[in-house]
């Protein structure tokens, strides 16, 4: 893709979830981050035909308790520097997600970000190749 034909997003988006119910979740644009990371308010492994799995429990409206629980492969287990420069070991999924008319695979550390305005980070890995960030605008990918 050359630079002209990637699509622009501003610095907060909205994302849909095919596989979580097509929940859809309000997404700060981080080009700080390397990795995209996804709001779990608890997170349980467990074993699925011989492979690891996590249950993930998520809130994905801010400021709302609605729950919904959806289960993953493991794809990786990584150490994440948080803003903060704390180094947690978080696990990893890969799952698609929609951002305006694009549709990709993205991976997605999981931690809890009760404390954070946005249920998502969008790092760079998932911008790479795709998207163009305006920081000055919000939400032009669309609803």
């Amino acid at each position: 893709m050359t630079e002209h034909s990637l699509g622009i997003v501003g610095w907060r988006e909205w994302g849909t979830f095919p596989e979580i119910g097509n929940e859809r979740v309000k997404i700060k644009v981080d080009t700080g981050a390397k990795t995209s990371c996804l709001h779990a308010f608890k997170i349980k492994p467990f074993q699925k035909n011989k492979q690891k799995w996590v249950r993930v429990w998520l809130h994905p409206e801010q400021e709302s308790d609605r729950e919904v629980v959806c289960e993953f492969p493991v794809f990786d287990r990584r150490a994440v520097s948080d803003s903060g420069g704390h180094v947690t070991n978080r696990y990893v999924i890969n799952t698609p997600i929609i951002i305006g008319d694009q549709q990709f695979d993205i991976e997605l550390t999981l931690t809890n970000r009760d404390n954070m305005k946005f249920r998502m980070l969008l790092g760079r890995r998932a911008l790479e190749g795709r998207f163009l960030v305006n920081s000055a605008e919000s939400f032009l990918a669309g609803e």
